[in-house]
């Protein structure tokens, strides 16, 4: 953003993210800081309350209960309690080292019930609760002026403003504002840009089977005929079932007959019938209307 934007200095939110409080869904005060949802039981009798002594997956009763992960272990779950639950032994088999998404592909309906009754993972949180100083450090390196500003500032100035919480609200409340001396917000963008990060590929030398056995060599080339994995292509289909133009990332094959990923689904096609849009840079960029409200519980 230096880069193209002639950015003068910079303004920083300082906050940590309550982890606990938003692991209890609600603010916690005293020594509740000091009880976690274990406290005064075990992890098998707190998931037989929350349960109902039911596989979580089937619905299934007096039968023997699996502890079961619901982000398994080798896909890198932890063994926190919002990523537990019961499963009979049939499901927790039949679910293996899938992804509940996965695994719940044909059943939508379950898939909601189970994220909806279990808490949100917090791995976001702990990641900006651990990097925001080095954030802080690698930002004075552009030889910018950097300001830090509590939470509380961001709050007060976004009520004065009557605006809903939303993460680009908020950056535009971030530092202070003379609002009896005139400062005021006057204008948002309707549009917000994303940028997601999507990586470069894998490193892996060989394609794994469900079992993670190898299956197949994979080529050391990572371009062919013009196009690496990961460019934004444009396709013009002439006929066939997915005829018509369709914008979307492409994973090169060494034939020429790449796959194409879409909004709406992925599907093969030549190298001939693309347009290169933007060479893939490891991130995904997307522009959606501005969030609704959201709810975030910090210390400023």
């Amino acid at each position: 953003m230096c880069r193209y934007a002639p950015v003068t200095e910079i303004h920083m939110e300082s906050v940590s993210f309550d982890t606990h409080a938003m692991s209890a869904g609600r603010p916690l005060y005293g020594a509740e800081y000091t009880q976690g949802p274990l406290a005064g039981t075990t992890v098998r009798a707190y998931l037989h309350a929350n349960w109902n002594s039911a596989c979580a997956y089937c619905d299934a009763t007096d039968v023997p209960l699996n502890i079961e992960h619901l982000r398994p272990r080798s896909r890198g779950g932890s063994s926190r309690i919002s990523n537990l639950v019961l499963a009979c032994m049939p499901c927790n088999k039949a679910k293996d080292s899938r992804s509940l998404e996965s695994f719940l592909a044909d059943r939508p309906d379950r898939l909601a019930q189970i994220l909806e009754q279990t808490q949100a993972p917090l791995r976001d949180a702990a990641a900006m609760n651990s990097t925001q100083r080095r954030l802080t450090e690698e930002l004075e390196s552009l030889g910018r002026p950097v300001h830090t500003w509590p939470g509380e500032l961001t709050k007060s100035n976004r009520d004065a403003m009557c605006l809903d919480k939303t993460h680009t609200l908020d950056a535009l409340s971030v530092g202070r504002l003379d609002h009896e001396g005139g400062d005021a917000i006057v204008r948002f963008p309707a549009r917000v840009l994303v940028a997601k990060a999507t990586g470069r590929g894998s490193y892996a030398r060989t394609t794994p089977d469900r079992y993670g056995f190898p299956r197949l060599l994979r080529s050391r080339q990572k371009q062919h005929f013009g196009h690496a994995i990961g460019d934004l292509v444009r396709a013009v289909m002439p006929s066939g079932k997915w005829a018509g133009t369709w914008t979307g990332r492409i994973s090169v094959r060494a034939m020429g007959r790449h796959s194409l990923t879409t909004a709406i689904g992925r599907f093969n096609v030549r190298h001939w019938n693309l347009r290169l849009l933007q060479r893939g840079d490891g991130y995904g960029y997307t522009v959606q209307p501005e969030a609704p409200s959201t709810t975030s519980q910090k210390m400023g």
